[in-house]
């Protein structure tokens, strides 16, 4: 059972206590999933409880037990528990981090992403005509589209070429913001924005153009908007001090191992992985992450939920491959599908960054 999978679950319990006049309550649109916090346990854990205490006119833990009982008879669950004020722990069965890894192999770089097309609000971006401003207002497009949103970005005053040509940092010069402000859609249509984002970081404080495409862009979209960003910094060292090499050295890792384990014989086949639950569940909370950038307009969010799944990752790829005369298992191809899984995870989350993820370092 993946996240969204889960989170599901989760709403169809709160539907069946509200028809079973259990809850009073409107059925909300999205359950939180998440890794157990402190105080917690089992795999996944929501607060959904919580949210629905208020309107329903009970006590979180009251609610919390109404919708475990309508929890208990869901197959893939070994158990439900209440924790802390009203938190709800999920202990899945030995087939989570396998439902996980096919739903990610299954999307591919477009895993978190939405699933229908253009369906969300269009937004309308605005940035004044600074490095910084114009490659964190491309990075937020990209992401908010990723999400189904229709989206289009105006520079307050003329953008320098190179901004677009070296950085690949796309935004359309319309002038001021106006009171009239449309937003493009796919279709060429133009549609009336249903809400308007002003993207205005802390101007970088040298010329990122030297450093290239991918370093200037983490260098710019790594730190929070209101930080002040590192020019040049050490975005070119390829070194362990370096974060943009370490998530790139962990994709380049995963590739490397698919074509070592091709080599040997045996491909990537999902599985339980025990020894790697904090990369499972990273993997696991990558469309959180996405959808929580999109709303918040925070790239840098992104970018260290990817330094966390490349650090998670790496203490798992040297078993990956068989030692010596060892024979690959079913352990070992559960590892490998696992090690792709993180490495689609982190070239799908560079890419809406607009940096690339090569398969060789």
């Amino acid at each position: 059972m993946t996240p969204v999978e889960l989170s599901r679950t989760v709403l169809h319990a709160v539907r069946r206590a509200v028809d079973a006049g259990e809850l009073s309550v409107t059925v909300p649109e999205r359950a939180v999933v998440t890794p157990p916090g402190p105080g917690g346990c089992g795999d996944y854990a929501t607060n959904v409880a919580l949210r629905l205490a208020r309107p329903a006119g009970q006590p979180p833990q009251r609610v919390a037990e109404i919708l475990r009982s309508r929890l208990l008879d869901e197959p893939r669950f070994t158990d439900v528990v209440v924790t802390g004020p009203g938190f709800l722990n999920f202990s899945l069965r030995g087939t989570a981090t396998a439902d996980l890894v096919e739903e990610v192999l299954r999307h591919g770089p477009c895993y978190g992403h939405a699933t229908n097309g253009f369906s969300g609000t269009a937004v309308g971006i605005s940035c004044p005509a600074e490095v910084r401003a114009v490659v964190v207002a491309d990075a937020v497009s990209r992401v908010l589209r990723s999400q189904g949103n229709y989206v289009s970005v105006e520079c307050e005053g003329r953008p320098a070429p190179e901004w677009q040509s070296v950085l690949g940092a796309d935004v359309t010069t319309r002038g001021p913001r106006t009171a009239d402000k449309h937003v493009r859609t796919a279709d060429k249509h133009v549609r009336t924005a249903d809400t308007y984002v002003r993207i205005a970081p802390v101007p970088a404080p040298a010329d990122p153009l030297p450093l290239g495409r991918d370093a200037a862009r983490w260098a710019l979209l790594h730190p929070a908007a209101h930080d002040r960003p590192r020019i040049p910094g050490d975005h070119l060292d390829q070194r362990e001090n370096n974060p943009l090499f370490r998530v790139r050295y962990a994709h380049a890792r995963t590739r490397a191992l698919l074509r070592n384990a091709a080599d040997l014989g045996f491909h990537p086949e999902p599985g339980p992985v025990s020894e790697a639950d904090a990369l499972t569940a990273l993997i696991g909370d990558h469309p959180r992450v996405l959808a929580a950038t999109a709303t918040h307009h925070t790239p840098d969010r992104l970018a260290r939920h990817l330094l966390a799944v490349a650090d998670a990752a790496m203490p798992l790829l040297p078993a990956v491959l068989p030692l010596g005369e060892e024979k690959p298992s079913a352990a070992h191809r559960a590892r490998l599908a696992l090690a792709e899984a993180a490495g689609t995870v982190l070239a799908g989350g560079l890419s809406l960054l607009g940096i690339d993820a090569p398969d060789h370092l």
